[in-house]
């Protein structure tokens, strides 16, 4: 059984200007971003919200990793979400 689950497809977050899912670890249910301004830095402009929803769906293992790296070294936001910048991606893809 896995440690981290994604139960939910990503979406947009119209508030957060951000593609948006859910992350569980056991009891924690928690939230992830990512921005259009991060998502900008993988497709070289800024994405319409269908298309940065795309790229979290076609990319998603990546964004699954860079979540698990952020719970893991237990660095959530104060919020205890998780807000994927472009170095936790490029982290990631290493």
């Amino acid at each position: 059984m896995p440690i981290f689950l994604f139960p939910d497809e990503p979406f947009w977050n119209e508030e957060a200007d951000a593609v948006e899912f859910p992350v569980q670890v056991g009891e924690y249910l928690g939230r992830v971003f990512v921005t259009r301004r991060t998502l900008q830095g993988i497709v070289g402009h800024t994405p319409k919200p269908e298309e940065a929803v795309q790229q979290v769906c076609m990319n998603r293992s990546l964004f699954e990793r860079a979540t698990e790296q952020r719970i893991l070294a237990r660095a959530l936001d104060p919020d205890a979400n998780i807000h994927l910048t472009g170095r936790d991606l490029h982290r990631a893809a290493g």
